[in-house]
C-alpha cells in the first residue's frame, strides 16, 4: 500500500522532527503530513510512517521513534533522534532523488549524517549543548533557530502551532537542500581541481576554470608545493592564497605586503603590472582585469614567498 500519512506529534516542535518532514515528505509528496497525539494515529499501519512519536522504532513497521526507555544509538553510542533514525533508512532515497549522482551517494550520505544530523540528534537528545557553540552563538545553532519559529507562548490561536510548523518545515528545508547542494558541488569541484593540478605541474600556481572549493582536493592529492590560485570571476580574475589549515587563516604565502590596500593605479605602481586592480589589506586576495595580469601578480608574489 503506498503512504497517505506522515504522522508526527502535535504541539511544540523541535528540529528533529521538523527536518525528519524535510526528507519524508520530499519522498512522499503525496502523503498528508498529520501532526497529532491522538493513538489511532500513532499506532503503526501499512498506510503510514510514523517519527518522533509512538515510543517504539522498528524500520519494518516505519516508526521511528527514540524517546522509549531502550532508545536507539548509534554503534559508538551516541543517541539518534528521530533525524537521525529517518535519515539512516531513507537518506540514500532522498539523495537520489535530489539528483546526487549514484557512485556519491554513500560519500555524502555519511558527510551529511556527520555534519548536519549528529548535531541535531545529540542536541535533541540533552548530549551537546547549544553553549558548545559559544555564548555569542547558542542561540544561532540550527536547532535553536529552527525553534524560535515557534510560537510565542500567549498565542493561543487555534491553528497558531501548525501554521507555524508548516512555515519552519519551508526553511528548514532550504538548509538541507543547501547543505547537500553544497557537498555535491564539492565533489563535482574535486574532481575539476585534481586535473587541474595535474596540468599544472611543477608550477607553484593552480589555475582552476572558475571558482569553486578547492583545499580539501589539494591537500588530499599531495600538492604541498602549490602556494597560489588564479581563476576567472566575472570579467577580472582573482589570485588567492591557500590556507595551511582548514580552521585557522593562515596561508602558506601571504600576498606581497606592499600590495596590501592598493587599489588601481596605486596598485599598479606598487607591483608594476598593468591592469592590477584590487588587493586586500589582509593580503589572501587580489584582483586584475586580465588572465595575463594575474599570471604576472601571481609569479610576483612566488617570488616574494621564496
Amino acid at each position: 500500500m503506498a503512504i497517505a500519512f506522515l504522522v508526527t506529534h502535535s504541539g511544540g516542535f523541535h528540529a528533529d522532527e521538523l527536518l525528519s518532514s524535510v526528507i519524508l515528505t520530499r519522498l512522499q509528496p503525496q502523503a498528508r503530513l498529520v501532526r497529532t497525539r491522538e493513538p489511532e494515529w500513532i499506532t503503526p499501519g501499512e498506510d503510514r510512517v510514523i517519527y518522533d512519536v509512538g515510543r517504539d522504532y522498528d524500520a519494518e513497521r516505519m516508526i521511528f521513534d527514540h524517546h522509549q526507555k531502550d532508545a536507539p544509538l548509534r554503534e559508538d553510542g551516541r543517541p539518534y533522534s528521530s533525524f537521525g533514525l529517518v535519515w539512516r533508512h531513507f537518506g540514500r532515497d532522498y539523495l537520489r532523488m535530489t539528483g546526487v549522482p549514484e557512485p556519491d551517494i554513500e560519500g555524502i550520505h555519511a558527510s551529511f549524517d556527520r555534519d548536519f544530523v549528529l548535531p541535531v540528534d545529540l542536541m535533541d537528545n540533552g548530549a551537546l549543548s547549544p553553549s558548545a557553540a559559544g555564548p555569542m552563538l547558542a542561540d544561532l545553532t540550527l536547532p535553536m533557530l529552527l525553534e524560535s519559529l515557534k510560537p510565542v507562548f500567549d498565542d493561543r490561536a487555534a491553528q497558531a502551532e501548525d501554521q507555524a510548523f508548516d512555515r519552519a518545515l519551508n526553511i528548514a528545508r532550504a538548509f538541507v537542500e543547501a547543505s547537500i547542494a553544497r557537498k555535491a558541488a564539492k565533489r563535482r569541484a574535486e574532481s575539476m581541481v585534481r586535473a587541474a593540478i595535474s596540468a599544472a605541474g611543477e608550477s607553484r600556481v593552480l589555475e582552476l576554470p572558475m571558482g569553486m572549493p578547492f583545499r580539501s582536493a589539494v591537500i588530499d592529492a599531495g600538492a604541498d608545493h602549490l602556494l597560489f590560485v588564479i581563476h576567472p570571476r566575472d570579467s577580472d580574475w582573482t589570485l588567492t592564497g591557500i590556507r595551511r589549515d582548514e580552521d585557522g587563516f593562515a596561508l602558506r604565502a601571504d600576498l606581497p605586503e606592499a600590495w596590501a590596500g592598493l587599489t588601481d593605479e596605486a596598485l599598479e605602481a606598487a607591483s608594476g603590472v598593468k591592469g592590477a586592480r584590487f588587493c586586500h589589506n589582509g593580503r589572501f586576495i587580489a584582483v586584475a582585469d586580465s588572465r595575463e595580469a594575474i599570471l604576472k601578480m601571481a609569479m610576483l608574489a612566488v617570488e616574494n614567498a621564496a
